[in-house]
């Protein structure tokens, strides 16, 4: 407990999933944490719910930039400061082959799942850089790093992979670190449909998919992320932790 006391956190994505996974266990360990999502009243809920002081929430498109600042603003009116950006907002449609993919959606994906974490780094940046231990953990996917998951999806996480890296050097001489996340599957409701009904295939599918025969859990996630955004990791920046059951090892 209290791994991250004393620090404010900005969580983005966190209406569901891994987002509030990360968001509710920051802030039972202590963290001050404005959660963000498009999905205002579905993240109001489970904010309300857990009924934690330093716990809020607010309305969040990760697409515009000035959106991000008032974002930005209300942690600041909130809580004072900011020390740790989890940049974790991002679309999934599996598959997505180039020649069926638009014009249209390869620019959305890009934008939700790419270009949201450099405006999100951008707009933090001035009040991160005060913090003197500031962290940005980007949840990017084993997608970034292998192929075959649609053309704009791997590429919009390879992206993510890159700028984590990009920033981490441009914002070491802040005492800024910077890492990514890479999960492989993992049950949030973006992905629960991909899986059969029927319980024996259910396992089956699980059993094939990664050395450890099951899939991740968004509490699983967060741990990873509770890490990088610690002191304990203190010496840790530039770095790709990944969370896969195993499953780019093979």
């Amino acid at each position: 407990m209290n791994r991250l006391q004393n620090k404010v956190a900005i969580v983005t994505g966190a209406a569901g999933g891994m987002g509030k996974s990360i968001a509710l266990l920051f802030a039972q360990e202590g963290a001050s944490v404005l959660a963000t999502d498009i999905q205002f009243e579905k993240m109001n809920a489970w904010v309300k719910e857990a009924n934690m002081q330093h716990l809020a929430c607010i309305q969040h498109d990760v697409e515009s930039d000035t959106n991000w600042q008032q974002v930005v603003e209300k942690a600041l009116e909130l809580f004072g400061k900011i020390d740790i950006l989890i940049n974790n907002a991002g679309v999934y449609q599996p598959l997505e082959t180039t020649e069926a993919t638009t014009l249209e959606r390869w620019n959305k994906v890009l934008s939700i799942n790419l270009t949201s974490a450099f405006l999100g780094a951008k707009t933090a940046l001035p009040h991160l850089k005060k913090s003197g231990k500031a962290a940005i953990v980007n949840i990017s996917s084993i997608a970034g790093m292998v192929g075959g998951n649609g053309a704009a999806y791997s590429s919009s996480k390879a992206g993510m992979r890159l700028l984590t890296k990009d920033q981490a050097v441009e914002f070491a001489p802040f005492n800024i670190r910077v890492n990514s996340i890479h999960p492989g599957g993992v049950l949030t409701p973006m992905t629960e449909h991909l899986f059969p009904v029927d319980p024996a295939q259910k396992t089956a599918m699980l059993a094939a998919m990664c050395p450890l025969g099951r899939i991740g859990t968004p509490e699983e996630i967060a741990y990873g992320a509770l890490y990088l955004a610690s002191d304990e990791s203190s010496y840790v920046t530039g770095n790709e932790l990944v969370i896969d059951g195993g499953m780019i090892a093979r």
